[in-house]
């Protein structure tokens, strides 16, 4: 991969997560933005845009030291654990998942498990669904990697938003952490080609 390649895949990665935040803080904060509407105070809005974007860089940062920690790791593991390295994937990947469900809905005390199985399911579906992408478009063997990268470094990358009260701050880490995570995992091979 060429340092061209590097510096074209960090700053395109960069303005996914700062456009996704963006647009995901017009659903996840609109009280902040009412708030300055009436009456409008433009100096104050675009204070906010600027705050989210910025934000927005931040989960793109965390997802691409995500990423690239994960390639390191999954190289290392693929040498110490050889074949058995798809089933412990698999089986992280089962961990997760009832993580995302048990710990938090214990943690919570007596709230809904509904929220808890839901984010659970659309994280699993979307991870599925992109590792099915990935292994379409390069080989078979890429789906179980691409399904833990998906599941677990995301929800490794997402616990400091998990960690917030409320879910607002939740919602605004992991629609670009996803959104990036998806896009960093289908175009690298196309930069790894050249």
């Amino acid at each position: 991969m060429k340092s061209r390649d590097v510096v074209r895949l960090f700053f395109s990665t960069l303005l996914i997560g700062g456009m996704s935040t963006l647009i995901t803080s017009f659903f996840v904060k609109t009280d902040s933005y009412k708030e300055f509407l009436n009456p409008f105070n433009w100096f104050e809005i675009l204070g906010l845009l600027i705050f989210f974007i910025a934000l927005g860089f931040v989960f793109s940062l965390i997802s691409q030291m995500g990423y690239f920690a994960y390639l390191t790791v999954n190289q290392f593991a693929l040498g110490l654990f050889r074949g058995v390295w798809p089933m412990i994937q698999m089986a992280l990947i089962a961990f997760t998942l009832f993580d995302l469900v048990y710990f938090r809905y214990n943690a919570a005390g007596n709230e809904s498990l509904m929220p808890y199985l839901l984010t659970a399911i659309v994280l699993f579906v979307t991870g599925w669904i992109v590792a099915g992408i990935k292994a379409k478009k390069t080989n078979k063997k890429a789906f179980i990697p691409a399904l833990f990268f998906m599941i677990v470094v995301t929800t490794i990358e997402w616990v400091p938003g998990l960690r917030t009260s409320g879910g607002d701050y939740a919602w605004l880490m992991i629609v670009p952490l996803v959104l990036c995570n998806t896009y960093q995992l289908l175009i690298l091979h196309r930069f790894t080609k050249k």
